[in-house]
C-alpha cells in the first residue's frame, strides 16, 4: 500500500535529518512492499523520552545488531532508502568540503537502514523514524570520509527486507569501480538549498583535489 502523503512528494536534491524520506519496507505477514515517509532519526519503540531522546541518524553495521537501540529494528524492521546519490564532508585544513557521490552510469540504488515505531506520550500519535546503517568506507570514498551507507546490491534487496534475524554478511563496502564522486558547493550544507544545481561540479585547487 502506497502511502496517502506521497501524491504531492516532490523530488529531494537534500534530504537532512528530522525530514521524511521515502523508504521501502516489507510487511512480513503479507510479504506486501511499501515505499512510504518516515523521519529520519531514529526513536527506539521503548523511548520513555517526551521528547524522543537524541535520535540517532546513522548507525555502524558492525554493532547494530547487539545495541539496545538499534537490535530490535535490526532483526525485525530492516528497510531500504532509495537514493540515486549521497553526500559526505572531507576535513582538510581550508575547513571542511563536501563532495557527492553516486554510481557512474546515474542509476538508482538501496542504503540498508532501520525503521521504527514510538507513541508520542504527548499526543499519543505513532511516529515513524529511520536510521541508515553506515560501513568502512570503499577505496573511493576513503579518499574523503572512514565510513560510508551501507549501500546494497541489487540481488540482496530481497534477503535484507525478509525475515532473516541477521543478514550482516551483507553489510560491506560497496565496491567502488561503478561509483565516482566529485566536489560540489557548500551550499549543500543548508536543507534550505534543495535543488539540481547542488550536484554541478566545481573547482578546486590542485593541492587539496582528490
Amino acid at each position: 500500500m502506497r502511502d496517502s502523503r506521497l501524491s504531492n512528494y516532490p523530488r529531494r536534491w537534500n534530504g537532512a535529518p528530522s525530514q521524511e524520506l521515502l523508504v521501502i519496507r516489507q510487511n512480513h505477514k503479507t510479504g506486501q512492499r511499501s515505499l512510504d515517509l518516515l523521519r529520519w532519526g531514529l526513536i527506539p519503540h521503548w523511548c520513555k523520552d517526551p521528547t524522543g531522546g537524541r535520535k540517532p541518524i546513522n548507525a555502524k553495521s558492525e554493532t547494530a545488531a547487539r545495541l539496545p537501540t538499534f537490535r530490535e529494528a535490526y532483526e525485525k524492521r530492516r528497510c531500504i532508502l532509495p537514493v540515486d546519490g549521497f553526500y559526505e564532508w572531507r576535513a582538510t585544513k581550508q575547513g571542511k568540503l563536501p563532495y557527492a557521490i553516486a554510481m557512474k552510469d546515474g542509476s538508482p540504488f538501496g542504503i540498508a537502514a532501520l525503521w521504527e515505531n514510538w507513541e508520542d506520550p504527548t499526543t499519543r500519535e505513532w511516529v515513524r523514524t529511520f536510521v541508515v546503517l553506515t560501513t568502512p568506507s570503499n577505496d573511493l570514498v576513503i579518499r574523503i570520509h572512514d565510513r560510508m551507507p551501507a549501500v546494497l546490491k541489487p540481488a540482496d534487496y530481497e534477503r535484507w527486507l525478509g525475515l532473516e534475524p541477521d543478514p550482516r554478511d551483507l553489510l560491506v563496502p560497496f565496491a567502488s569501480e561503478p561509483m565516482t564522486i566529485w566536489p560540489i558547493s557548500k551550499r549543500v550544507n543548508s536543507p534550505d538549498n534543495d535543488d539540481e544545481r547542488l550536484l554541478e561540479e566545481i573547482s578546486l585547487p590542485t593541492d587539496i583535489a582528490v
